[in-house]
């Protein structure tokens, strides 16, 4: 086999998969390197002929490789929008509001359910998009929540070592308590952040400790923060340094 980067750190680093599910596949013999069948442990380069279940596969462009950035699109989403392009119920979505992309059209970076606010990102790059979501790339994404009840610091600390979910384990990296609002008695405000965005992941972690989330809203992706003018309903094109930060974050040459 060619020399280069281990085949599961490579190909999860093009967004085809996580590293534990291409060891997987690995496993299965379902990848080959220059004609040759692939195992664990095997390296591979990006000029190599990689194949999983007999299709090549390439390196996806490099996101903001050429002359110009990708262009960002930051939407401060209002409670009552939907995340899609249409709903079969009517409700309004994040799309109507959207302004003309430059090219193509735009594709949304994660979403946020019905009753969830905050911070959307869209853009016209669908490798950056990919890359972004994927959990490989641990981008963290940070929210401001209200949760019914007081929480003892013994259920905060069970939050930051994990808690176990339908779909597996998932944990808090950050758990920092707020100053309560006047008016929130019976109620706790809380700044949270992880690096995953499974379907409605933040209220099932605090459903699973026993606090029911009354209030959510996204603050951040990444190093991107929702502006503290930018109304909900509203959107803006990222700045160019903003944008570079965002690739930055995504890691060298990506």
């Amino acid at each position: 086999m060619s020399e280069g980067e281990r085949l599961q750190k490579l190909l999860a680093s093009w967004g085809l998969g996580s590293r534990r599910g291409i060891e997987d596949w690995l496993r299965a013999g379902r990848v080959r390197v220059n004609g040759k069948i692939a195992g664990l442990g095997d390296r591979a380069a990006p000029a190599d002929l990689i194949e999983v279940d007999g299709r090549p596969v390439t390196r996806p462009p490099a996101a903001g490789s050429g002359t110009a950035a990708p262009t960002v699109l930051l939407y401060h989403k209002p409670v009552g929008e939907v995340t899609t392009r249409s709903d079969p119920q009517g409700r309004p979505t994040v799309f109507e509001r959207l302004p003309a992309a430059p090219s193509g059209r735009w594709v949304v970076v994660g979403r946020l359910d019905v009753n969830t606010s905050g911070l959307l990102l869209f853009t016209t790059d669908g490798a950056l998009a990919h890359r972004l979501m994927h959990p490989s790339f641990e981008v963290a994404r940070r929210y401001v929540a209200r949760v019914r009840g007081q929480p003892a610091p013994a259920t905060l600390d069970r939050l930051r070592r994990g808690v176990r979910l339908e779909d597996g384990e998932a944990r808090f990296d950050v758990v920092e308590p707020l100053r309560d609002e006047p008016g929130d008695a019976g109620s706790a405000w809380f700044t949270v952040q992880l690096h995953e965005g499974r379907n409605r992941e933040v209220r099932r972690l605090w459903e699973a400790v026993g606090h029911e989330v009354s209030r959510l809203k996204r603050v951040a992706y990444g190093p991107v923060e929702l502006p503290g003018d930018l109304p909900a309903g509203r959107a803006r094109v990222l700045d160019s340094a903003s944008t570079r930060r965002l690739l930055e974050a995504l890691g060298p040459d990506r």
